[in-house]
């Protein structure tokens, strides 16, 4: 279904969702940058939205993690960020959402995974980190080791699936109805892209915070 623009740069071929992700990122620098140039003690409406949604999101994640929410804010928080961004950019005529493409969503779950054994060695040290993997029996080693790419696969196919199944539903609708219903559909692209970017970012959460605190939990100490 690759009808889509796309140029090749050398050996790598550069396609839209490529180029919308990278447009996601730089917008979010950004905002970013221009939001937090002049803080303030008495913020005004731009500082004031900005400093709500940071709260938010570290309330969530300090209440998933509460021992290692600080760490890992940076990593879940520009995660939620970029994907409610990216779910929602293919309402933008002209734009598709770069997560009902797999390589994008693949790439996400695969930082996910790394992140997760990042964190985990961080915190613990690779010794006890690997530890883990040996608790509560050794029988269960391939056990584990099993999981940790089922659930990355799982990760990376959730979002695309449902992103993918959400602009085709919402295109054929669009097609049998004609303009007739656009509130709706635009209302059930933004829950149903609101609710993808929450469950893959708790997920993410879930996964970070289990496994430091596992690991805790295992250590010899």
């Amino acid at each position: 279904m690759d009808h889509e623009f796309s140029f090749v740069l050398g050996p790598v071929v550069i396609g839209a969702s490529i180029i919308t992700t990278w447009g996601i990122m730089g917008v979010i620098t950004v905002i970013a940058w221009f939001s937090t140039r002049h803080l303030e003690m008495l913020p005004n409406s731009l500082q004031t939205m900005v400093e709500g949604i940071v709260a938010t999101i570290d309330d969530a994640i300090i209440a998933v993690a509460p021992e290692h929410g600080r760490q890992i804010m940076p990593f879940i928080a520009s995660l939620w960020l970029f994907l409610i961004i990216a779910n929602l950019v293919g309402l933008i005529p002209g734009l598709d959402s770069p997560t009902r493409d797999l390589s994008v969503t693949s790439a996400l779950a695969v930082l996910v995974f790394f992140s997760v054994h990042w964190f985990g060695i961080k915190t613990l040290g690779l010794k006890n980190y690997l530890h883990h993997y040996l608790t509560p029996s050794p029988i269960l080693l391939p056990f584990h080791i099993i999981s940790e790419f089922t659930r990355t696969l799982a990760l990376a196919i959730r979002l695309f699936g449902n992103m993918m199944s959400l602009e085709m539903a919402a295109m054929l609708i669009l097609l049998v109805a004609g303009f007739l219903a656009p509130i709706p559909i635009l209302m059930l692209h933004i829950i149903e892209a609101l609710v993808q970017a929450y469950i893959f970012g708790m997920l993410a959460l879930i996964y970070l915070a289990g496994a430091m605190q596992s690991q805790q939990l295992n250590s010899p100490e």
